[in-house]
Formats: C-alpha cells, structure tokens, sequence
C-alpha cells in the first residue's frame, strides 16, 4: 500500500471509526433525529425503528471505519464502502431543501456541515480507482 493510500484510509477511518463508537449507546429520542434526516436520503431507513437505525448507524460507521483502517482489506472494497456510506450522507444532504441554497446544490448554513461529506466520497472514489501495486517481474 503507498503512503498516499495509507493516509486517504487512515483519516477517514480514524475518523468515521471514533463517530461510530461514540453512537454505540445512542438515546433513542437522538436516534429518532438522525433517521428522521437520513430517511431524507435513503428512505427506507424511516421504516426501521429508532433503536434499531441507532444500532445500525453505528455499527455501520464502525464497519466503515474499521475497513479502511485495516490494510488487509482491499483498498477498492474499502473505498466503495466509503464511497456508500458518503454517498448516502450526500443523498441526505441534497434530498432537504434546508441544506441547500435556493440552487439545490450549495450549502446553506444548516447543510455547510453535512456538503463537507462531499470530501469522503472524494476519498472513496480515489480509493476506488487506486492503483495497486504492479509486479515488476517478467
């Protein structure tokens, strides 16, 4: 693995790995909030109960995480599960009017913090299309 790739991993999974731990015990009237947002995006989310999203956002984000900080897990497989994960955060983002200016595409206030997920689907995309290492024997 390049040093390039070790750090487009390691940041964001550091990262994505702390939030998810940081939701193991989320309160329900939290995880009620949450899913209420990323039903936006991915609505099929909304069908699961709040306990249950909560467990899910979390053990997701630690899956993530823990994927991309791991270097036997293929840096392609890594990447496409960041690309997802951000990809759905971004789904989020331009499915709620109020994150958006009047344009659906820049971020208002209330969306600044949720656009800068735009970076890890960046990331999972270089990832992605990351080349491995080519072997040098004939």
């Amino acid at each position: 693995m390049s040093l390039s790739t070790a750090v487009l991993r390691a940041v964001p999974g550091a990262f994505i790995l702390n939030s998810g731990i940081g939701k193991l015990n989320l309160p329900a009237e939290m995880a009620e909030g949450l899913q209420g947002m990323a039903a936006q995006g991915v609505p099929p989310l909304g069908k699961m109960t709040p306990e249950q999203f909560g467990k899910f956002l979390s053990y997701g984000e630690i899956a993530v995480g823990a994927s991309l900080l791991l270097p036997f897990v293929p840096t392609k497989m890594a990447g496409a599960g960041l690309a997802a994960f951000s990809g759905a955060m971004m789904a989020m983002y331009l499915r709620t009017p109020e994150m958006t200016e009047s344009d659906g595409v820049r971020p208002s206030q209330a969306g600044t913090a949720l656009a800068k997920d735009s970076w890890l689907l960046a990331i999972g995309a270089a990832l992605i299309l990351a080349q491995g290492r080519k072997s040098t024997k004939g």
